[in-house]
């Protein structure tokens, strides 16, 4: 039987010190196959990759956050471009926007956004890209220093994933038809979802990927607690429920789409 892909997790996050190795050990037991854990600075980026070497069945991406880009530099570039040698590195990110905040300036988080979406293009890797209050700039940058679609349409494309989709459905349909997939997590379970709701009805489950963004988003019935990737199975049955299709069914596909946009080979 087919496994949850936790396309999205932050396994080095403190809130893990204590009972990291136990949880991550027992996760094949917990029905989750594949997991890439998402750098979101130089440190958590190196620390990503240390622990691609030790789990056989997680895989890792490699950026800085946009609440982590004040004081980044071009050394940062290019260490991130050294760490994304690693052959268990699959992917730039987490990039992107954030103005929820009014840190770091907006100037400053849309220059590294750019260059690190330029670094992906050159390295021919998929982006995890964050966008919180900015849906205008995100979707300007992405159109201006992403990747273009293919030839062959944007179904068979590695372009990224917009992480945490909080947009309309009318915007996520752009999304993927500049080749991008929607990252959904455990808001989709929250009595507040509606927007997110539409989203999964609308956009092909093709296009879909799973996320936990572990250890926050906790979905119903944990909301407010620690995350974790089994508990992605409540994400799957709110899928499965909108999309009218079993639930195995869902862990297939979205497994699927997964390993295609960060190029595994099983």
């Amino acid at each position: 039987m087919l496994g949850i892909f936790d396309s999205h997790a932050h396994y080095e996050d403190e809130r893990f010190d204590e009972d990291r190795e136990s949880l991550l050990s027992s996760m094949s037991s917990l029905g989750v196959e594949y997991i890439v854990n998402v750098g979101s600075s130089v440190k958590t980026s190196m620390q990503t990759v240390r622990m691609t070497e030790k789990y056989p069945y997680l895989y890792g991406s490699v950026g800085v956050h946009p609440e982590e880009c004040a004081d980044m530099t071009q050394k940062d570039i290019d260490m991130i471009r050294g760490l994304a040698d690693n052959k268990k590195i699959v992917a730039i990110g987490e990039i992107g926007l954030d103005y929820h905040y009014p840190e770091p300036e907006r100037s400053v988080q849309k220059k590294w956004f750019a260059e690190q979406m330029k670094l992906a293009v050159n390295l021919k890797m998929p982006v995890i890209v964050h966008s919180r209050d900015a849906a205008a700039d995100t979707m300007e940058i992405i159109k201006q220093y992403g990747e273009k679609p293919a030839d062959d349409g944007c179904m068979g494309g590695r372009h990224g994933v917009i992480h945490c989709y909080s947009g309309s459905a009318e915007m996520a349909k752009e999304y993927v038809g500049l080749g991008y997939y929607i990252g959904v997590g455990g808001v989709l379970t929250f009595k507040n979802a509606s927007k997110l709701r539409k989203v999964v009805e609308e956009i092909d489950i093709r296009r879909l990927l799973i996320e936990t963004d572990c250890p926050y988003m906790a979905p119903v019935p944990y909301r407010g607690k620690r995350n974790d990737s089994s508990l992605l199975k409540y994400v799957v049955q709110s899928i499965s429920e909108i999309k009218n299709m079993a639930a195995d069914e869902v862990i297939r596909i979205t497994r699927d789409n997964a390993l295609t946009m960060y190029g595994i080979e099983v």
